[in-house]
């Protein structure tokens, strides 16, 4: 059940994006474009719902609850800039808006891109643990909520991961090419 609501929630973010998109630019109302863009949030609140209802109903914790904390993490921290990247993209293909903005592609600013981009995982991750933690003191059963603490492993092997992909690594090479 927890997995298609995952789905149903990914399908229904991009379906109240793209018609709060479409409110706003294409039909000119502006109000009614906003209020849909703040409901975008809503989408994550009916998979946590979801999530809580299935474990607190005798659910043993799988893979997919420990997805669902970390789709929820990463929305909430990324949540913003992917709605102000479609907005920035629809504004300017379908109401003659400035070009979107894109990354830089080096020095500094690259540097400090990739940093921001990573604190933003750090912060996703932090969530998403946050969550599962939450989930195994709900269930208070660690016989079914084993899962769940190997999430949290998989998404601090991710964060590594990252860290060293793309902040350090831009740096070092941003370094080297400043000498």
């Amino acid at each position: 059940m927890v997995l298609a609501v995952i789905v149903a929630c990914e399908i229904g973010f991009w379906v109240v994006l793209g018609a709060g998109l479409v409110a706003r630019y294409l039909l000119r109302m502006r109000r009614l474009g906003a209020a849909l863009l703040v409901c975008v949030p809503l989408v994550d609140v009916v998979l946590l719902v979801a999530t809580v209802i299935d474990l607190r109903g005798g659910a043993t914790a799988t893979f997919v609850h420990g997805l669902a904390a970390a789709y929820l993490g990463f929305s909430v921290a990324f949540g913003h800039s992917m709605v102000r990247w479609a907005d920035q993209r629809f504004a300017h293909r379908f109401a003659g808006g400035p070009p979107p903005w894109k990354p830089p592609k080096g020095g500094p600013a690259r540097v400090r891109y990739e940093w921001r981009e990573w604190g933003k995982a750090v912060l996703a991750w932090a969530i998403a643990c946050a969550l599962l933690g939450g989930g195994i003191l709900l269930v208070g059963d660690f016989a079914r909520t084993g899962e769940l603490a190997a999430w949290v492993a998989r998404l601090t092997a991710v964060i590594v991961i990252w860290l060293l992909a793309y902040p350090v690594w831009t740096t070092i090479s941003h370094r080297s090419a400043a000498e």
